[in-house]
């Protein structure tokens, strides 16, 4: 358990400190161009889909977690070598490249952790211990976020890059120990370490369109990325008009709401999420996210401020990492091992990013029809009422399906 938490720290520090410089990155290149680095963002997930599941499905657990740290670690270093050496517009493309990079590794390193998880424990001891396990990755984000807050404005921001490659090494060398770990408490787990999943590329795809209970957590996979990317591009116009061009306090700003995001989630992991899920159950923790999201859209319908903006996200982000994604997490714990790999991976990516399409030419037609930030976050609304009724189903089938 303690070695799972500290995997999950390392791999979100990693992530964290280089968040801030991706979303600095994304404004500068312009927000109307958002949507398109969120449409080169799914085609990198289409590309780098296929490699994954024939590394899965070739190469036992052991060694296809460990590579995939390393590939990801390479490419952060070509970002920081060319990053230092081009300026203008070349460091404006370099940037758009970097905010697509980043969002495809963030997905894939972060559903590789959480299917490995899923394979590791039991139904109810996921209940029981996902909460602490994502403490560990909290941590991890806070540590991540407070390194850009604290020096985004006294140095180069690029160099950041330099952090995240050390912490990705130390996360890769964790999942091997963890796998060490396991083996020594369970022979299935010996079992599961040495011997590939097999099949075929495709089997994940093949898997969600088989099953009902695998196409809800896509819509609501779905419902979640729209959602999130109409508060993005709200977030970007805000912050965008009120910081004007400034890149140290854009960034600075951003690590600041990470910031406080990840100690309100600690907060949350600690004293809630386990007894949320163990007592009152999957889709109770499910609909916590829906419910904020639902109020939150009301809210900056009404004052759509950098304020209103900043306790929105702060809030729905918490939830989320707090209480909605383990829970969700849990989903993954009652379907089989190939599943658990090659269905989860699929739809914590292409269906994710799929969605994150769809919201970000939805924000892109508004903004060309007029449609301003208190529009679309009115337009949100009636999606997040359909996204709360899709967590208490999915609860209630998970529960059906455990026992």
């Amino acid at each position: 358990m303690c070695w799972s938490a500290a995997y999950f720290f390392l791999v979100l520090s990693a992530y964290y400190v280089i968040r801030p410089l991706r979303d600095q990155m994304g404004v500068a290149g312009g927000v109307r161009n958002l949507h398109w680095l969120f449409a080169g963002t799914l085609v990198g997930m289409v590309m780098l889909h296929p490699l994954y599941s024939l590394l899965v499905s070739r190469l036992p657990r052991r060694r296809f977690i460990a590579l995939t740290s390393r590939f990801f670690m390479a490419n952060l270093a070509l970002f920081w070598i060319v990053g230092l050496r081009v300026e203008g517009d070349s460091l404006v493309w370099l940037g758009r490249f970097f905010f697509i990079w980043v969002s495809v590794f963030n997905l894939f390193v972060v559903s590789i952790f959480w299917s490995f998880m899923a394979d590791l424990y039991r139904n109810e001891q996921a209940k029981r211990l996902f909460g602490f396990i994502a403490v560990g990755g909290t941590v991890g984000a806070v540590l991540g976020s407070s390194v850009p807050a604290l020096l985004a404005n006294h140095i180069e921001p690029l160099h950041l890059i330099a952090v995240s490659i050390v912490l990705l090494e130390l996360a890769a060398r964790s999942s091997r120990r963890l796998c060490m770990e396991a083996e020594q408490w369970s022979e299935t787990a010996h079992e599961a370490n040495a011997e590939k999943l097999g099949g075929r590329v495709l089997d994940g795809v093949q898997a969600v369109v088989s099953s009902p209970y695998l196409i809800g957590i896509c819509v609501f996979m779905l419902l979640y990325t729209v959602t999130s990317t109409i508060l993005y591009f709200n977030q970007a116009s805000i912050v965008g008009s009120v910081f004007a061009d400034d890149r140290g306090l854009q960034t600075s700003f951003f690590a600041r709401i990470d910031l406080a995001v990840n100690m309100l989630t600690l907060l949350f992991q600690v004293f809630v999420t386990g007894k949320i899920l163990r007592w009152l159950g999957v889709a109770m923790a499910l609909s916590a996210l829906p419910v904020v999201c639902l109020l939150g859209f009301i809210g900056l319908g009404l004052a759509p401020t950098v304020t209103a903006l900043a306790l929105f996200q702060v809030l729905r982000r918490a939830s989320n990492y707090g209480l909605t994604r383990p829970a969700r997490e849990v989903l993954y714990t009652v379907v089989d091992r190939d599943r658990k790999y090659k269905a989860k991976n699929f739809i914590d990516t292409f269906i994710y990013r799929a969605g994150d399409q769809i919201g970000a030419w939805t924000s892109a037609g508004m903004g060309w029809l007029g449609v301003g930030v208190a529009g679309a976050a009115w337009l949100a609304v009636p999606l997040a009422g359909l996204w709360l009724a899709l967590a208490v189903w999915l609860g209630r089938k998970q529960r059906a399906m455990a026992g």
